[in-house]
């Protein structure tokens, strides 16, 4: 090394030359290193999950009629908007349970959930009127105008399709939920949240369960269902009967499983995705992440507001402990129908199932139209 510096210090020419081939090499090691952050990801996740560009969008907008029972008159109830679907398999076919906007709501449009069936997992047939939306019961104070949303799906054992859904009535976002044994005619058990809580803002309720087959159970653990939620910090419930919840708390205040984290994807808010689903390395729960708007705590490398999908893995034993959670995301807004829309730069994901072999993971792009990625275990 001293005979080479003697060399270098009298050949100012040789000097340079060697310094330039030195910094290539070292940029090129840098971009490797920075390419292997950005693509890696650990033996529990579930990836990739590839989009379906052939097909997507799978769902658009539409001009079905129904009759809203508030209004007491037709309404062309998926007219503005369709995003943000629950998905299950049901006799053979996917069915996808979407929230669809109207036009004449005043928070941005009314939501109701519609119902479209498939045999192959890209083509659906909507059913010609919504399957669940506000009406004059004793919830309508906390669903209109704003609607309901965001709908994520379970089954029990017995064969009740459990539904946690966010009701809005233009303040106060809460999760809610519901019951059917038939996807069609539901029942409503109201606030998930209740006593201190019952008008905390709310959202996102994502149960544990396990795949039997093409379906998907709540499993209990430790003699207990759970359910993630929220949509700032990930928070977390516990049940005996899958109807009534208890948040855990910490100090009084709900106790938070998991945050934002500065200089990543999700450096805004963490919002869950679908169910959460047990398998052999524990609870992976995907999520939804978004990126500040401003500061220095965003992604530089992202878009700022910018919605994109991530993968979190939580003890099987203890539901509250993270174990593990991506460096990066697997999904961000890439094609024109993710980036422009009622809210750009989206990808926010929500319905996924077990179909011929794959997974079928649905999501709403720009919260305006749905497509669907697609993973081969």
């Amino acid at each position: 090394m001293k005979n080479l510096a003697i060399i270098l210090k009298g050949n100012w020419a040789i000097s340079l030359l060697l310094l330039f081939f030195w910094s290539c090499g070292q940029g090129k090691v840098n971009e490797s290193v920075q390419e292997v952050k950005s693509s890696a990801h650990e033996a529990w996740e579930m990836v990739p999950f590839v989009k379906m560009d052939e097909v997507n969008p799978v769902l658009l907008p539409g001009d079905l009629t129904f009759v809203c029972p508030i209004l007491d008159a037709p309404v062309k109830w998926e007219e503005k908007d369709v995003f943000n679907p629950a998905a299950l398999v049901k006799d053979g076919k996917i069915n996808l349970l979407y929230r669809a906007e109207d036009v004449i709501g005043s928070n941005n449009g009314t939501s109701r959930l519609g119902l479209a069936l498939s045999e192959d997992g890209l083509h659906f047939d909507k059913l010609p009127e919504p399957v669940f939306y506000p009406e004059n019961d004793s919830l309508k104070a906390l669903e209109w105008d704003g609607g309901v949303e965001d709908p994520r799906i379970v089954e029990s054992e017995d064969g009740r399709y459990i539904m946690t859904y966010t009701s809005y009535d233009g303040e106060v976002a809460r999760l809610m939920l519901a019951i059917s044994r038939d996807l069609q005619d539901w029942d409503k058990y109201g606030r998930v949240l209740t006593g201190d809580f019952k008008d905390t803002w709310s959202k996102a309720g994502a149960i544990v369960a396990e795949r039997q087959g093409d379906k998907i159970i709540a499993k209990k653990i430790k003699g207990k269902y759970w359910m993630y939620f929220g949509d700032t910090d990930l928070f977390l419930a516990q049940s005996a009967d899958l109807i009534h919840w208890e948040p855990l708390t910490e100090n009084g205040e709900l106790k938070s499983v998991m945050q934002p984290r500065p200089g990543y994807f999700d450096s805004r808010l963490v919002e869950s995705g679908p169910y959460a689903l047990l398998r052999e390395q524990g609870i992976v729960l995907l999520y939804n992440g978004m990126n500040l708007d401003e500061g220095q705590e965003l992604d530089p490398d992202l878009d700022p507001g910018t919605y994109s999908a991530g993968q979190a893995l939580f003890s099987a034993d203890d539901p509250s402990r993270l174990i593990d959670r991506s460096e990066n995301y697997f999904m961000t807004p890439e094609k024109p129908y993710e980036i422009e829309g009622q809210v750009n730069l989206v990808c926010f994901i929500e319905g996924m199932v077990p179909y011929n072999g794959k997974w079928f993971l649905y999501y709403g792009t720009a919260d305006s139209k749905i497509a669907v990625a697609v993973f081969e275990e």
